[in-house]
């Protein structure tokens, strides 16, 4: 009887064993080497390496990417070794990474299929991960915490500490960064000082009148005087931290005049290696990452801290001696929030994507909720036509700047005015043929193919990755794009025919610098993509926050896309980051001085 129950137990283990190794090569082991797999991320295509010995995954390693960096960081760093301990692909996303961690384990996905594994019953198999341990309870106090690590949050932090605060800025995500650090990087000031400002006959007032008549007169005037006129002192600041801009200024779409400047590095990540640099050097501010803010502690009427969760679930207590600054960003990735605010356009649900991380949820209006906040303009939400088909990313857009590239339909016909307003611009897209464009244009822009757009990518690098297309003529450009040769042929001929004597062409355009005439070609597709939301929490001059009874709800500041009322109905493209830039340094000193 003995012997005979050995022998059920000895099947049973050779069963299960067997059963893992089917489950893994399907001959009983792995098959050893080293494979490579492809998957799809924020900047396009994503390549990984992953070595196996017969019995296991020895290392996973991303060899080639184009994802934004800060963005993807975490990602790359932390799934492939999670892979590797676990085993398994089926992982959780890191948080602010989604997309590239997501593309990562697509690819090693991939890769093991190639060695032939069948990766269903492998992660159905795979030993399951060790409970994370529930850290203990935090209880901290700092003059000022802010909730938020976007741009806004960033700077409210930097300059209360600069304004002898200490500060505790939380981020719910694994990297600071928020909106601010996927955003092309292009910040509206005027310096009445420049050559350039002067050549293109720019001025503070100016840039208020766009803003203002930009927004349909819907933005606060006193907000908006305060945007542009403070926004080249934050040009000051920022440079006065190390931050570094390439000389002179552009039109970035939608800005409606030269006066974007451009940092050097790519995309917002310059912004926050600033901030960072700041906050390793300095005492007194720290960051607390994978921290979200829950609620608000609130004492005889005034907002005096944060009730925060941390990483593992453990409650996280934040007091604040002088004042809270609210910097969670707006709702672009809410899908319920966008359809029940929407007035405007034929739709916002889950088939439109987003420009925003999916961070971008609108987790601050649930913290307002219970202090009966005042909600301003929500139906204010802005999409871009420059969606990536298949992320709804910025990266991809070929673009360099508005003067010298066109958009065109799946017929290969322009239009609308490529210099109009965000909102004119989009709406128009989605009058055409499956809501798609192209953008076109040509050696003007890169002369080798190898400069880099606003989003550190090349032409050469989007074509070789499938993200655009190339001709050496107009027609070969023409059958790249699946487009009317003919069609094509006379929306660039209509074109440099108004660049030559910079007349208006039919559709009202007068931003012009050089032809489409210069081979090679190339384009890129384009989708609408949710960018923005403009509407949020009622704040004043000095970013306090207003109940609905408008009155001050004492201690509790707000800056960046939580806020509403500044923009109006359109933003200018380009106002964002001068947006995060000068509310969060005023709601940060503000709040530092608990006034």
């Amino acid at each position: 009887m003995k012997k005979f129950a050995f022998l059920k137990r000895t099947a049973a283990l050779m069963l299960a064993s067997s059963l893992f190794f089917v489950s893994c090569g399907g001959n009983g082991k792995f098959k050893a080497g080293t494979y490579t797999g492809e998957g799809t991320g924020m900047g396009g295509a994503l390549t990984v390496q992953v070595k196996l010995s017969d019995s296991k995954i020895e290392s996973v390693t991303v060899t080639k990417h184009n994802e934004t960096p800060g963005i993807s960081d975490p990602a790359i760093e932390k799934i492939p070794v999670q892979i590797v301990a676990s085993q398994k692909t089926n992982l959780d996303v890191i948080g602010g990474s989604t997309i590239t961690s997501r593309a990562i384990m697509q690819a090693v996905d991939a890769a093991l299929k190639k060695a032939g594994v069948d990766v269903e019953k492998l992660n159905a198999t795979a030993p399951a991960s060790k409970a994370e341990t529930k850290a203990a309870d935090v209880e901290k106090t700092a003059d000022v915490i802010v909730v938020g690590g976007g741009g806004a949050g960033m700077a409210a932090g930097v300059q209360a500490n600069q304004n002898g605060a200490t500060v505790i800025i939380i981020e719910k995500t694994s990297r600071v960064g928020g909106n601010t650090i996927m955003a092309g990087g292009a910040l509206n000031a005027v310096d009445d000082g420049s050559e350039t400002a002067k050549e293109h006959k720019d001025s503070v007032a100016l840039h208020y009148k766009q803003t203002y008549e930009g927004g349909d007169k819907q933005g606060d005037p006193a907000l908006i005087h305060v945007l542009t006129d403070n926004a080249w002192k934050g040009v000051e600041w920022l440079k006065s931290m190390g931050m570094e801009f390439k000389p002179g200024t552009f039109t970035v779409t939608g800005g409606l005049w030269p006066r974007a400047h451009k940092p050097v590095d790519p995309v917002g990540t310059g912004f926050f290696k600033t901030y960072n640099r700041y906050i390793d050097s300095h005492k007194g501010i720290e960051v607390m990452l994978n921290t979200k803010g829950e609620s608000f502690i609130v004492e005889n009427g005034k907002v005096v801290g944060v009730n925060a969760i941390g990483e593992t679930g453990n409650k996280v207590t934040l007091r604040a001696n002088k004042g809270v600054v609210l910097a969670t960003g707006g709702f672009a990735r809410n899908i319920e929030m966008r359809k029940e605010y929407n007035k405007q356009w034929p739709t916002l649900d889950a088939s439109v994507p987003s420009t925003n991380p999916p961070s971008s949820t609108g987790d601050g209006f649930a913290m307002l909720a219970p202090l009966n906040a005042q909600l301003v303009q929500m139906e204010n939400i802005q999409l871009l036509p420059l969606g990536d088909p298949e992320t709804g990313s910025l990266s991809g857009n070929i673009e360099m700047d508005v003067e010298r590239r066109i958009f065109v339909n799946k017929n290969g016909d322009r239009f609308v005015d490529e210099g109009a307003r965000r909102d004119t611009m989009t709406m128009a897209l989605f009058h055409q043929p499956d809501h798609y464009m192209w953008i076109v244009l040509d050696s003007h822009c890169y002369p080798t193919g190898d400069e880099k757009n606003n989003f550190n990518e090349s032409a050469n690098e989007l074509v070789a990755a499938g993200r655009a297309v190339k001709g050496n003529s107009v027609e070969e450009l023409a059958k790249a794009m699946n487009v009317p040769a003919d069609h094509l042929k006379a929306a660039l001929d209509d074109f440099n025919k108004h660049v030559a004597d910079k007349s208006k062409d039919a559709f009202g355009r007068t931003l012009y610098s050089t032809p489409i005439d210069k081979a090679p070609f190339y384009a890129a597709p384009r989708v609408p993509t949710v960018h923005h939301t403009m509407g949020g929490v009622k704040i004043d001059t000095d970013c306090h926050v207003y109940n609905k009874d408008g009155k001050i709800i004492p201690g509790l500041y707000a800056a960046g896309e939580v806020t509403g009322g500044i923009h109006g109905a359109n933003r200018l493209g380009g106002n964002a980051l001068t947006d995060t830039v000068v509310f969060g340094r005023i709601a940060g000193a503000n709040a530092a001085a608990g006034k």
